[in-house]
């Protein structure tokens, strides 16, 4: 019998982050500080939606599994992975690709132009 998908949003992404580091669930436990007699059965329990963690304990998963906190937390898929890759931007690329945003967004009306 397979295991189920996680029925959070917080399960689903601890888990593809944690499958994307190839770090099994009691490793990862350990890592962040758990007990290693309970660390497996807490991590599972987060993934799978029975338990959520305190911030602070999201703040170690997300240290640990090289992964930005706000990802766990985006409900939104295309921005999710958006946030996964940001963090290999230059900052002058991470400016430059705010100004398209605004600038985009102020041609449709969207917002109004920014005073610098």
């Amino acid at each position: 019998m397979g295991k189920k998908e996680p029925v959070t949003l917080f399960g689903r992404r601890l888990r593809q982050a944690r499958r994307g580091a190839g770090i099994p669930q009691d490793k990862l436990g350990v890592r962040i500080g758990l007990d290693e007699h309970t660390a497996s059965a807490r991590i599972s329990r987060y993934e799978s939606g029975v338990h959520e963690p305190p911030f602070e304990l999201a703040e170690k998963l997300a240290k640990e599994l090289k992964v930005p906190t706000a990802y766990f937390y985006c409900d939104n898929d295309e921005l999710a992975e958006f946030l996964l890759v940001w963090r290999y931007l230059l900052k002058a690329d991470k400016k430059e690709i705010g100004c398209i945003v605004e600038n985009r967004l102020f041609s449709k009306g969207l917002i109004g132009k920014k005073v610098v």
